[in-house]
C-alpha cells in the first residue's frame, strides 16, 4: 500500500493546535479516534509513548514520526499534522519539528510500517516539498500535494 492511499482528510489536520511533544501526539491519536479509525485512543497514546522512550521519533528537517505497533489497528494506518511555528520534539538535529506523520501497525505487520517509513524518509529529501507541506493551509491542500508528489 503506498502512503498516498492512507491519507485521507480526515486523518490530516492543519495546523495543530497543540504546544508540545505529548499533546502533539494525543492530538494525532484524536484525529485517528474522531475518524474511526482506532477506538481505544489511551492504547495508542502508551504505545507511541512506550517507542518514544526508546529514542524520539524526530528526525531532521522539522518532520517527526511518532510510530508504533499497537494492538488497536489492524492495518497501517496514519495521521498527518502539520505545526508551522514548530514544536520541540526532541528531534535528532535538536531544531523545531513541524511535520508530524503519525504511523499506528498491527504487532504482526512490519512489511507495511516500514514501506512507509521509508517513503516519508524519501519524501523528506526534498526541501521544496516539506516547504510547501508546512505552507498548507488545510487537510484538502496536503492530500491534494501528496496525489501530486
Amino acid at each position: 500500500m503506498a502512503l498516498v492511499d492512507l491519507i485521507t482528510e480526515d486523518v490530516v489536520k492543519v495546523p495543530l493546535v497543540s504546544e508540545n511533544k505529548h499533546d502533539i501526539i494525543r492530538e494525532l491519536i484524536k484525529i485517528l479516534v474522531d475518524a474511526g479509525r482506532i477506538n481505544d485512543g489511551d492504547a495508542a497514546y502508551n504505545a507511541i509513548i512506550r517507542r518514544e522512550e526508546q529514542g524520539s521519533t524526530g528526525l531532521e528537517k522539522g518532520i517527526a514520526v511518532p510510530h508504533a505497533k499497537c494492538g488497536e489497528v489492524s492495518t497501517l494506518t496514519m495521521a498527518i499534522g502539520i505545526k508551522p511555528s514548530g514544536v520541540d520534539f526532541e528531534a535528532i538535529d535538536e531544531k523545531p519539528s513541524y511535520l508530524f506523520f503519525m504511523l499506528l501497525a498491527p504487532p504482526d505487520q512490519s512489511g507495511p510500517h516500514i514501506e512507509a517509513l521509508a517513503e516519508i524518509a524519501r519524501m523528506a529529501r526534498s526541501d521544496a516539498f516539506c516547504s510547501t507541506l508546512i505552507a498548507s493551509r488545510s487537510a484538502k491542500e496536503v492530500v491534494d500535494l501528496f496525489k501530486e508528489e
